[in-house]
């Protein structure tokens, strides 16, 4: 017999086509404990009805699965390989590239991304797609506009040529806003873009099962065109990448071969 999240998460998934179950348990079932405790449910059941009942407090849950914590230029080490490395050799190979970053959250690092190829190379034409589960996050993405302390790691000098200052709220350009496209995607559910030269997704998979990851990795390199990258957060380093038809390139850089 199933237990009281498990109804619970077979609802969600018939409603929303959200599997929580893809999810490490113990992580999201305390997230989740929490969040419905605060809001006064004493068990799923109620709480289910509830959010299907509140526009309010439905945006609260689906924000509280997806884990919405980015800034520009995070962990600046790896964006120095990304314009060093990784770029010269896509643009050596075409002067077109597609560009995906996937569960984008509120859109720091797409909008880095198009900051670091407007600013170093102005001669590739991009199409940046970025995607998310979450439609609020989605919808402060668009808007673009950050308090300081997600600009800290940006140099000062792309700070002042990309965005507007209103005291310590910051708001990105027209233009590299003109370069992303926004959608609602969900990794576990809906069909990938095809074609990729590069694959961002940073600090989300460590949230999923083993199951859920490998997956979603088998769908990344499908997606990757020969020899494309997939650029990974800092606890997500895949350990038999070859599984996946990756190669290590540079720490936490993987690069689809054959």
């Amino acid at each position: 017999m199933m237990n009281d999240y498990q109804v619970f998460t077979e609802k969600v998934y018939d409603k929303l086509k959200i599997d929580l179950n893809q999810y490490k348990e113990a992580q999201m079932k305390r997230r989740l404990t929490s969040l419905r405790e605060k809001r006064g449910y004493s068990d799923f059941a109620s709480y289910f009805h509830a959010i299907f009942g509140d526009e309010t407090l439905l945006n609260e849950f689906v924000d509280r699965i997806t884990i919405n914590v980015s800034e520009f230029y995070r962990n600046p080490k790896r964006w120095e390989v990304l314009k060093d490395s990784i770029f010269p050799i896509l643009k050596q190979e075409k002067k077109e590239l597609t560009i995906w970053s996937a569960a984008c959250s509120t859109g720091e690092e797409p909008y880095s991304v198009a900051i670091l190829l407007k600013e170093y190379f102005p001669e590739v034409n991009a199409t940046i797609l970025a995607t998310d589960i979450d439609e609020k996050v989605l919808e402060k993405a668009r808007q673009g506009v950050y308090h300081e302390q997600a600009l800290r790691e940006l140099p000062q000098s792309l700070k002042a040529k990309h965005f507007k200052q209103d005291g310590d709220i910051f708001s990105v350009n027209t233009d590299i806003k003109r370069r992303i496209r926004f959608k609602k995607h969900n990794l576990l559910e809906d069909s990938y873009p095809k074609d990729v030269d590069l694959i961002i997704c940073r600090n989300v998979l460590i949230y999923f099962t083993d199951h859920a990851k490998e997956k979603i990795y088998h769908h990344f390199t499908k997606s990757l065109v020969q020899n494309g990258f997939l650029f990974v957060g800092s606890t997500e380093q895949i350990f038999s990448p070859n599984k996946y038809g990756l190669q290590l390139f540079d720490t936490f850089f993987y690069q689809k071969k054959n």
